[in-house]
């Protein structure tokens, strides 16, 4: 068995290449060998003969790739459908948090106002006994009617606002039924002069 020995270095100078003395033991006679750090077999790091194989997917592996692939169409579409819906519920929520606000401390005769117009609604499904029409144009004509009362400020801007958009509606309802009548007056009108001589 070999022997290792050496005198103490500062640390400086343990980075040096530096003689070590090798002992035969068991009675040999000592041979005083120098030997380099990099031949001790402590300080080299043996060569690597290793190299990387891909394993073998199991039935495991492969079930769930399979699956995943399965998935994958279903997943997407949920993710679009989330990032669609997600700005439509953040807006209910805010909707109700600016509401909660609004009735935690409402202005002054709010809650008589507010029942004033529940009641004309209920007045009005009253009266609409019968028919389905009735049902829903004297709920919310009398609805309106009472909201307008005490909010006129509101309800001319709405009134505004709706008015002219139920004109640019006209506009374009007009525009659309002239486009599809003239080409069939044109055809009409051809066909007229050809069969006269």
């Amino acid at each position: 068995m070999l022997k290792v020995t050496g005198s103490a270095m500062p640390v400086a100078l343990s980075l040096l290449p530096i003689t070590v003395s090798a002992a035969a033991g068991d009675g040999e006679k000592e041979a005083t060998t120098a030997l380099n750090r990099d031949e001790l077999s402590l300080y080299t790091a043996p060569q690597q003969k290793s190299r990387y194989v891909e394993p073998e997917a199991g039935q495991l592996e492969q079930s769930v790739a399979t699956l995943r692939k399965l998935v994958e169409p279903y997943t997407t579409w949920c993710q679009s459908t989330y990032n669609q819906v997600k700005p439509k519920v953040k807006s209910v929520i805010q909707c109700g948090t600016d509401t909660y606000a609004y009735l935690k401390n409402p202005p002054k005769d709010f809650y008589p106002r507010a029942g004033v117009i529940g009641f004309t609604g209920v007045l009005g499904l009253y009266l609409a006994r019968g028919s389905r029409i009735k049902k829903l144009i004297y709920p919310a004509g009398l609805m309106t009617v009472s909201a307008s009362l005490y909010y006129p400020e509101q309800a001319a801007a709405i009134a505004k606002s709706t008015g002219d958009s139920v004109y640019d509606c006209a506009v374009q309802s007009y525009a659309a039924v002239e486009k599809m009548l003239k080409p069939q007056s044109k055809t009409e009108k051809g066909s007229d002069s050809e069969t006269k001589p």
